[in-house]
């Protein structure tokens, strides 16, 4: 733990991504969340690491990192059960190469046919691992570690809104266009950020994502389905 600026602390559970400190993140903020820590104003969680910001007006850092250190110690957070409320969602993706247009490259450099990659991505529940680099914009993991492949060393142009891309055993699903160094392997007609909703950012960290294989004529369909693209969600238990 640590002061981040003058009004907040950060909690780390590791210095790189595994399923342990993602989970450990994800746990620590929702119990954050539910023990009323006094001046308490804003939390995030990264892959591995949770932010916590006070109010500053009567902040006292002492008390602060007294508390925060006390329900650090209550339990292991590595071996922590994921927070309640956690949602599955099917969502449709297309893996032709008119839409998917790197997807043989980082099958390659996994080491693997286009076929038995498209089968590693889609039999893989993803966790929602956090949110970030744009709105609603979801990092998911991990893959198996075949997809333990670099990020390009130049980037695309841009890719499209929905665009699924991979690179180090995650994957993340574009919720803008925007220029990206992760491989383009897959399209969907989902939209992760909705600006004019009551919920912006659809996908919530924790939440699992199942991409199922669909053809590329279902595409101008999915597109014009709405913005869940196909979609389905469900509780999970």
């Amino acid at each position: 733990m640590a002061p981040l600026g003058v009004d907040g602390l950060l909690v780390s559970f590791g210095d790189r991504l595994g399923e342990t400190a993602n989970r450990a993140a994800l746990s620590f903020r929702a119990a954050v969340q539910s023990a009323g820590l006094q001046g308490l104003a804003e939390t995030a969680a990264s892959l591995a690491s949770v932010y916590l910001r006070f109010d500053p007006e009567g902040f006292d850092p002492a008390k602060a990192e007294q508390a925060v250190c006390a329900l650090l110690a209550s339990r292991d957070w590595y071996g922590a059960e994921l927070p309640k409320g956690r949602r599955l969602w099917r969502i449709p993706c297309i893996f032709d190469p008119a839409l998917a247009p790197q997807l043989a490259e980082a099958a390659q450099a996994a080491g693997m046919t286009v076929e038995a990659a498209i089968r590693s991505i889609t039999r893989t529940r993803l966790r929602v691992q956090t949110i970030g680099f744009a709105p609603g914009q979801p990092y998911l993991g991990e893959l198996s570690a075949e997809w333990d492949i670099p990020r390009q060393t130049r980037l695309t142009d841009r890719v499209p809104v929905g665009a699924l891309c991979v690179a180090i055993r995650q994957m993340v699903l574009f919720s803008v266009s925007t220029p990206t160094g992760w491989r383009h392997v897959g399209q969907t007609a989902f939209r992760a950020f909705r600006p004019d909703s009551d919920q912006p950012f659809v996908l919530r960290a924790g939440d699992e994502v199942l991409f199922v294989p669909a053809p590329a004529e279902t595409y101008p369909s999915l597109c014009e389905s709405g913005p869940d693209g196909g979609a389905t969600v469900e509780p999970i238990a």
